[in-house]
C-alpha cells in the first residue's frame, strides 16, 4: 500500500515534468510564426482561411479580439442548443432518443461551450450519437483551443512592445485545433482503444442475464470523445459515471493515460509561456508553485482516506470506488481532475473523506490555478501574480513591474475583478440555493454534507470544472437555469477582464533590468506567490468550509455521518 501511493504519483509527475518542455517547445513553435516549423504544417490552415475568407496577416486589437472570441462562443451555444431540441429528427440516433428539454439544453450548451462540462443528464439515455459527435465532441476541441487562445493573447500583452495588438483570434484558434488538439487526440484514442474503450455506431445490446433479466449495454464512438474530454480538460464523459465505466476507462493503465493527458496540456503551456516571455525561469517558477499545490493536495487527500475512520470502525473506505483503480488511483485522480479543471472523475466525490472532498473544493475554488483548465489555468494563475507583484511592489515602495511592464490601477482592478466576481457567485449562489425550496428540495443527505454538495456544484460551475459532488438533484429548472448563468460568469468573467489586461499591457514599453527591479523568477518570488493564493483563498472560502466539510469531518471524528 505504502509503495502504491508513493511510485504511481511520483511515476506520473515525473513522466509529466520531462514531457513539460517537449511539448511545451512544439507549442511554443506552432504558435510562433517564425518558428520555422510553419513552412511544413500550414497547408490545412491556409485552406481553412480561404474558405473562411480569413487574413491571417491582419492582427487584432483587444477589441477585435474580444468580441471575435465572444461572438464564436456565442454562436456555439445556439448552434449546440438547437442541436439538442431538434434531436429526434436528425440522424445517427439509432435509440430513438427524444428531444431536450429547454432548460437542460441550455445548461448543456453553456457546459460544454465554457470548458465546464457538467452534466445533468446521462449520456448513454439522453444524448444521440449525432449530438455527442457534431455537438458536444466539436464543443470540447473548440472550447480548449478558446482557452490557448486567451493565454496567447494575454502573453503578447506581457511580452510584445508597444504593438497595439494581440495577435488574430481565428489564426490562434485554427493553429490550437489543428496542431495540438486534433493529432493529440488521435494518439490517445488509440491508446485508449488498444486497452479497451469501445469505439462504433452499433445500437444497444440487449443482452439476457441469470434470472430471466435483459440488460441493456450501451455502445458508441467513446474512445474519441473521452480522448479529446482529458487533453482538452473538458470532462464530459460518454456514459453517466464517466471515467469509472468500464468502457470508458477499462484498466489502470487506461487510468494512468486519462490521468497524464488531463495534464498534460496545461503543464506544457508553462513552459511555452516561459519561452515567449523569453525566460524559461518564469515558466519553471510558475510550474513549480502549481506542482507544491498538487502535490500537497494529494497528500492531504491520501492520508485523509488512508485514515482510521471511528463512524465506520474502518479505514480505506472504498465505497464510491472503483476496485480495478484502488483507492490512490481514484484519490490521484480526483486531486489530478480538481487541480486541472477537468472534472473528469473515475471515483465518486461525494464518498470521499469529508478532508478529501475539501481538497476537492478547495482546488476548484482557488479559480482553477493549479494548472487548471487548458490556457485559462495559466491566465488564472498570471491573475495572482499581478496581484503578488502588486502587493511586493507597495512592500518596498517601488512602481510594481511584471515582466518590465508596469502594473498600475487598472490592471489591478481588472485582476481583482475576475477573482471576485467568480467568489461572489460561487458563495451568493450557494447561500440561495440552500434556503430556498426549489434548491434545498434536490439535497439528498443532510446537515453539513448536503451543504458541500450545494456548494460543489457551484463551485463546479463557477470554476468550469464540471464534477459533481453527486447527491444533488441538478436536473431541475432552478438548479439548470442557475449553474448554466454561472458557467457563463465563471468562463467569461475571467476571459473578458483578461483581454482588457493584455490590451492594456501590450500598449505600454518595457522597462530595462535595473538594481531594484523585483525579481519573478527566483524561489522567493514563488513563496510569495503561493502565499497570496493561499490568503486569498483562505479569506474568501473558509467561513463556508465550516459549515460544510469541516463541520463535517468533526462530526464524523464523533461517530457521526450524514
Amino acid at each position: 500500500m505504502v509503495s502504491d501511493v508513493i511510485i504511481q504519483p511520483a511515476l506520473l509527475l515525473l513522466i509529466v515534468t520531462a514531457l513539460t518542455p517537449v511539448l511545451g517547445r512544439y507549442m511554443f513553435k506552432v504558435f510562433e510564426t517564425d518558428s520555422g516549423l510553419h513552412a511544413f504544417i500550414t497547408r490545412p490552415e491556409k485552406i481553412l482561411f480561404r474558405i473562411c475568407g480569413i487574413n491571417p496577416a491582419v492582427e487584432m486589437n483587444r477589441r477585435k479580439y474580444l468580441w471575435s472570441l465572444l461572438a464564436f462562443n456565442f454562436a456555439g451555444i445556439v448552434f449546440l442548443f438547437l442541436l439538442q431540441i431538434f434531436q429526434s429528427v436528425l440522424p445517427l440516433n439509432p435509440q430513438g432518443l427524444g428531444n431536450i428539454g429547454w432548460d437542460l439544453a441550455f445548461n448543456t450548451a453553456v457546459s460544454f461551450v465554457t470548458n465546464t462540462n457538467w452534466q445533468a443528464y446521462a449520456g448513454e439515455t439522453t444524448m444521440s450519437y449525432a449530438v455527442q459527435l457534431t455537438g458536444l465532441a466539436v464543443q470540447n476541441f473548440l472550447s480548449a483551443a478558446t482557452g490557448i487562445t486567451v493565454i496567447l493573447a494575454l502573453t503578447r500583452g506581457i511580452t510584445s512592445r508597444k504593438s497595439g495588438n494581440l495577435g488574430n483570434f481565428w489564426v490562434d484558434l485554427t493553429r490550437a485545433v489543428l496542431y495540438v488538439l486534433l493529432p493529440g487526440s488521435v494518439i490517445v484514442a488509440l491508446l485508449l482503444m488498444s486497452q479497451g474503450v469501445i469505439q462504433n455506431f452499433s445500437p444497444y445490446i440487449n443482452v439476457s442475464i441469470p434470472g430471466g433479466i435483459t440488460q441493456v449495454i450501451p455502445m458508441g464512438p467513446a474512445a474519441s470523445q473521452v480522448a479529446i474530454k482529458m487533453l482538452g480538460t473538458n470532462g464530459g464523459g460518454f456514459f453517466n459515471s464517466n471515467s469509472a465505466h468500464p468502457f470508458e476507462n477499462p484498466t489502470p493503465f487506461s487510468n494512468f493515460i486519462e490521468m497524464l493527458c488531463i495534464l498534460l496540456i496545461p503543464t506544457a503551456l508553462t513552459y511555452t509561456y516561459g519561452m515567449k516571455a523569453g525566460s524559461k525561469k518564469e515558466g519553471w517558477i510558475i510550474f513549480g508553485v502549481m506542482m507544491f499545490f498538487l502535490v500537497t493536495g494529494f497528500a492531504v487527500s491520501i492520508f485523509s482516506e488512508l485514515s482510521f475512520n471511528p463512524a465506520l470502525q474502518s479505514a480505506t473506505v472504498l465505497e464510491g470506488k472503483e476496485l480495478r483503480f484502488g483507492t490512490t488511483g481514484s484519490i490521484l485522480f480526483s486531486v489530478i481532475t480538481t487541480d486541472v479543471s477537468c472534472g473528469a472523475v473515475n471515483a465518486m466525490h461525494s464518498s470521499l473523506s469529508p478532508l478529501a472532498g475539501m481538497i476537492a473544493l478547495v482546488n476548484i475554488m482557488l479559480g482553477e490555478i493549479i494548472f487548471g483548465g487548458v490556457g485559462s489555468g495559466l491566465y488564472g494563475m498570471l491573475i495572482f501574480v499581478f496581484i503578488t507583484v502588486f502587493i511586493a511592489g507597495l512592500m518596498v515602495g517601488r512602481t510594481p513591474e511584471y515582466m518590465g511592464k508596469k502594473i498600475e490601477a487598472p490592471e489591478i482592478k481588472m485582476a481583482i475583478l475576475a477573482i471576485l466576481v467568480q467568489s461572489a457567485v460561487i458563495l451568493m449562489f450557494t447561500a440561495a440555493a440552500s434556503v430556498l425550496a426549489q434548491g434545498v428540495s434536490s439535497v439528498q443527505n443532510p446537515g453539513p454534507h448536503g451543504f458541500s454538495e450545494i456548494l460543489y456544484a457551484f463551485s463546479s460551475a463557477v470554476g468550469n470544472n464540471g464534477s459533481a459532488f453527486a447527491g444533488l438533484n441538478a436536473n431541475t429548472i432552478f438548479y439548470n437555469v442557475l449553474t448554466g448563468l454561472a458557467m457563463l460568469v465563471g468562463r467569461f468573467g475571467v476571459i473578458i477582464p483578461v483581454i482588457v489586461i493584455a490590451g492594456s499591457l501590450v500598449k505600454k514599453n518595457i522597462s530595462p533590468v535595473s538594481a531594484g527591479t523585483f525579481r519573478t523568477d527566483n524561489a522567493v518570488f514563488a513563496v510569495l506567490l503561493a502565499g497570496v493564493i493561499l490568503i486569498v483563498g483562505a479569506l474568501t472560502f473558509f467561513p463556508a468550509l465550516c459549515l460544510g466539510p469541516v463541520a463535517e469531518h468533526i462530526l464524523m471524528k464523533q461517530g457521526v455521518l450524514f
